[in-house]
């Protein structure tokens, strides 16, 4: 990978250049709970800087391998770190934490790791008297040369009023994988639409009961079915909110998901739990998921040989064009309060770019979009998956997000993870449940200082 290397070294040359003129600009500010007293060239008042100290990381465990490569390529660079629940389920973890440690005025960490994409509304915003955690990192901190390295549209859900605040880790397009063996051996073909899963369901229960197309035990599950069918569920502009489960759309996914449910293609079991592998891993058929499924999932928990896994494209109405859902994508922070600035911009761009860690350590599809290609590259080398044109179709997905989906202060997971998936387990239809997921959508929305339209 000699031009991503070059690549990479001059960005961090840029990098570097700024940041030590920056060290002596911030040698001298008044530090404390907010900052320092004056706003320093990277756009915000920074700590007084203290060469050489350690930088504080929060990561889940997934993310862990990024720690470990970037002390094997910088170990003159000290790293402490701390795994938490990264925010999943949009628990909160991360803004709770950090409110606390405003309170205190001390303690904040360097760099987040958030699985969220919605942090940087609240990380972006002054809070009672003491700055924004996040610092902004367009202005100074990291090179413009650097930022444009993101694919294209990646650095929305972490701008805030054209300051970028986070860096996305990776992309999470949806796309469709399928057991190339099981098809053969059952006679089926990959479904290409949306109708066409729910009758490959039909059929697979007829035929070979047990063997599945997917589960609906995870919250995120509601971006794949929801936000990659264009059901009109979650959406804000500005700081007005709408849901419409009348919309054909989410009528007509969730009549197709209800009847999955019913004759046993889709399961409540989430893919993260101690017994799914046990129960499934040789039971599943095809499946909706986003692209972070080949390294969590099937090479991960599944444990899944090569030779066995195809990639084909989203699926889509039929009729219609192709608009995948976006289930995650990690972001990375900077703190506006490190004392060591250098390390922590030396930090972002490693943890982003790099290929010991994006290329050669992580399991999700970069947003970097050079570590994109030596990432898919490798995952080629493998000859994992069955059909050679899985870069193109994991690439061509990556450009046809669907947009009607928004971020906003609060993640859609709450909601279904509170209404939809206790609601089922209980026997109810998701039919039935969508009053309640809809009222729960329009009360969070309140409470967040939204307008319901």
């Amino acid at each position: 990978m000699p031009k991503q290397t070059i690549s990479r070294r001059t960005q961090l040359l840029a990098v570097g250049s700024a940041l030590l003129a920056g060290a002596l600009a911030l040698t001298g500010c008044a530090s404390g709970a907010g900052g320092g007293a004056d706003e320093s060239e990277f756009g915000f008042a920074a700590a007084e800087q203290v060469a050489d100290s350690p930088i504080t990381v929060w990561v889940d465990a997934s993310r862990e391998p990024a720690i470990a490569a970037f002390r094997e390529a910088h170990p003159d660079i000290a790293v402490e770190y701390e795994v938490y629940d990264g925010n999943a389920g949009g628990s909160g973890t991360f803004q709770t934490k950090v409110a606390l440690m405003d309170q205190s005025g001390e303690g904040w960490p360097d760099v987040v790791f958030s699985s969220q994409q919605n942090d940087a509304i609240w990380a972006s915003q002054e809070t009672n008297g003491v700055q924004p955690f996040a610092a902004p990192l367009n202005k100074g901190l990291l090179s413009d040369e650097f930022l444009a390295g993101f694919a294209a549209g990646s650095l929305d859900y972490g701008t805030v009023d054209g300051t970028v605040y986070g860096l996305r880790n990776d992309l999470a397009q949806v796309v469709t994988y399928y057991n190339q063996d099981l098809l053969d051996e059952f006679g089926y073909e990959v479904p290409t639409t949306w109708e066409e899963y729910g009758e490959l369901g039909d059929k697979l229960a007829e035929e070979h009961p047990g063997y599945i197309l997917g589960s609906l035990g995870d919250a995120f599950m509601t971006y794949v079915y929801y936000g990659g069918t264009e059901s009109p569920v979650f959406q804000a502009e500005g700081t007005e909110f709408s849901t419409d489960i009348s919309d054909k759309n989410t009528q007509k996914i969730t009549k197709i998901l209800d009847r999955m449910l019913q004759n046993g293609t889709l399961v409540q079991d989430s893919f993260f739990s101690a017994t799914f592998a046990d129960k499934y891993a040789d039971k599943i058929v095809a499946l909706p998921g986003p692209v972070w499924y080949t390294g969590a999932i099937f090479q991960g928990a599944l444990a899944t040989p090569a030779g066995k896994i195809g990639v084909a494209a989203p699926l889509k109405w039929e009729g219609g064009e192709v608009a995948t859902g976006n289930v995650g994508g990690g972001i990375w922070y900077a703190s506006s309060h490190s004392k060591n600035l250098a390390a922590v911009a030396e930090f972002m761009t490693f943890v982003t770019s790099a290929p010991e860690f994006q290329v050669e350590a992580s399991a999700a599809y970069p947003a970097y979009t050079a570590a994109a290609e030596g990432w898919l590259a490798k995952l080629e080398e493998t000859n994992y998956f069955v059909n050679a044109d899985f870069k193109e179709i994991m690439t061509s997905a990556a450009d046809s997000i669907w947009s009607g989906w928004s971020v906003t202060k609060w993640s859609p997971e709450t909601a279904w993870a509170t209404v939809v998936i206790p609601g089922v387990a209980e026997g109810k239809t998701i039919e039935s449940l969508l009053p309640a997921w809809e009222e729960k959508l329009k009360n969070e929305a309140t409470v967040n200082g939204y307008t319901v339209k």
